[in-house]
């Protein structure tokens, strides 16, 4: 058969849907190209990058007839930026696409065609939510500095002073650190030379308590002329901590594992309901302050804890959902890989006054199958939290052998969700419901919060 679609055509076609990165989805002649910054419904001429047997990729070369859900973005450089790929697009019919696409691959990948999925839990203002920020540092083309985020799929770095999507005191910041970069000639950090001093700008910034956190990532031990940039970010309302994270490494990854504080406080603090929370540099906490509430009380609701059961909360990082539910709770059981998470853990139990709360450090498919088979430690209910690839099998078959009453699952990824999900249910368990939340609008990310409950008796030794 004669491919009807060749590398560097330029056809027209119709976007009819969108594809897990976000990239529409069309049709020329049966044949399926995918083309970024498109939407359902907009009429495109499209070149054609890629062709495989079955499909192939485009980009946008000319909107025909835009869509009547297109909408014009906040941000100048979303298109160029890999962070906002849904930006260009209605945010009543982002959250659609998002409930959808965790709908079809629990059908598609767990087999699962009759459950109850409640509407998803939408922001009232997708914009500047983000407190966590991360700020790649470079040069630009013409050698003065760029600070902002990396291309779609690359590790070029588009140059910003303003991100639509992250705290606002972000735009201060940068700006201090760019003429503190330029007035002292800081050599920004080169990935192919692994030469450089600044690497990367994180920040934090608690939403509800205003504290705002500076860590600076550098390719050496020591940032020349920091009392200099010490007194300028001190200047800025709500600054509690400034500090410097060592990372050379010749890789990609943002953070080293050493942290020295310059200035202030070695962590923030924020607030998830009633719970205040110590957040280091390196803890993992929900980058969505105004969503995670809502997230957490859909676990609290989905829980339906009484004040006697016993929970387990594996992945639990710095303890924020093992403490949100512990008033409910008999006893909660946290689970964390990360030792400095599993400290700032205890910490947070700590300065909450909460006393029924205990935590283990190790691989939760390791800590488990001990605490179940060797000190009779069970469970009436479960909640993972687990990292984008999901749980190992070892621990699923731990949790089946426990036999909780609820298994309460959030997932940052649908896929694995359902390859879990479908584990679990082939072994005593069935899906009662299930809730998306957008913890990342304009991203193609979703969060969703399943429960499980068992239906009969567990016949696994």
């Amino acid at each position: 058969m004669e491919q009807v679609v060749n590398k560097n055509d330029l056809i027209e076609i119709t976007i009819e849907d969108i594809g897990s990165e976000g990239e529409g989805i069309g049709k020329y002649n049966g044949y399926t190209l995918f083309v970024k910054d498109t939407v359902i419904g907009d009429r495109a001429l499209v070149g054609v990058t890629k062709t495989g047997k079955t499909y192939g990729f485009a980009r946008l070369v000319e909107l025909k007839k835009p869509s009547e859900y297109r909408v014009e973005t906040k941000c100048p450089i979303a298109a160029k930026c890999g962070g906002c790929q849904l930006q260009h697009y209605d945010y009543a019919k982002q959250l659609e696409y998002k409930e959808n696409k965790v709908r079809n691959c629990l059908t598609r990948i767990g087999g699962f065609h009759d459950f109850l999925m409640e509407p998803i839990l939408g922001m009232e203002e997708p914009y500047y939510y983000r407190n966590k920020s991360q700020f790649p540092v470079g040069k630009n083309k013409d050698g003065s500095t760029a600070i902002g985020f990396y291309a779609s799929r690359t590790h070029s770095i588009i140059d910003t002073e303003h991100c639509c999507v992250s705290a606002k005191v972000n735009d201060d910041i940068i700006k201090i650190v760019r003429s503190f970069i330029e007035q002292y000639q800081i050599e920004p950090y080169n990935e192919e030379t692994n030469k450089g001093l600044l690497r990367h700008i994180l920040t934090r910034v608690g939403f509800c308590t205003g504290d705002i956190m500076v860590c600076l990532v550098i390719n050496g031990k020591h940032l020349p002329y920091k009392d200099v940039l010490i007194e300028k970010l001190r200047e800025i309302p709500g600054m509690k901590s400034i500090s410097l994270n060592v990372n050379t490494a010749n890789t990609n990854v943002i953070l080293g594992e050493k942290v020295k504080t310059l200035w202030g406080d070695p962590y923030i603090t924020d607030k998830i309901g009633s719970i205040s929370y110590r957040i280091s540099p390196l803890s993992f906490y929900q980058v969505n302050s105004l969503q995670v509430e809502k997230l957490y009380n859909i676990v609290l609701d989905y829980a339906d804890l009484h004040g006697d059961e016993v929970v387990w909360d594996l992945y639990c990082g710095i303890g924020t959902i093992s403490l949100f539910i512990a008033e409910k709770a008999k006893q909660v059981y946290g689970v964390e890989i990360i030792p400095q998470a599993i400290e700032d853990a205890k910490m947070n139990a700590s300065i909450n006054q909460i006393t029924n709360a205990e935590f283990f450090v190790g691989a939760a498919e390791e800590v488990l199958p001990t605490k179940y088979k060797e000190e009779n430690l069970n469970a009436d209910v479960i909640v993972v939290d687990p990292p984008r690839k999901g749980c190992e099998e070892s621990l699923l078959d731990t949790i089946v052998q426990m036999a909780p009453k609820k298994v309460v699952y959030v997932s940052c990824d649908p896929a694995t969700l359902a390859r879990d999900l479908k584990y679990l249910c082939e072994r005593g368990y069935e899906l009662s419901k299930v809730r998306a939340v957008d913890q990342f609008a304009h991203s193609v990310h979703v969060e969703t919060v399943v429960l499980l409950s068992q239906q009969k008796p567990n016949d696994r030794i």
